[in-house]
């Protein structure tokens, strides 16, 4: 799947996680990066605050977001 920052520089691991459908609520999406449970770029990442620009690939439960321009 593919999520466009539209204009943005970067979005945040967490409200990606969010905004992208990857978690239901914001809650669900700092506990499942503060145990490990998401990779940026094929590392784990525990910073929810993590910003994330246009190329990367963030993975969570199978399943993989692309962000663009």
């Amino acid at each position: 799947m593919e999520f466009k920052l539209d204009g943005e520089e970067f979005i945040t691991l967490q409200s990606l996680l969010k905004a992208g459908g990857l978690s239901d609520t914001g809650g669900a999406a700092k506990i499942a990066i503060t145990t490990g449970q998401v990779q940026v770029d094929g590392e784990t990442e525990t910073r929810r605050g993590k910003k994330i620009r246009p190329g990367q690939v963030v993975s969570f439960a199978g399943k993989e977001i692309r962000v663009v321009a």
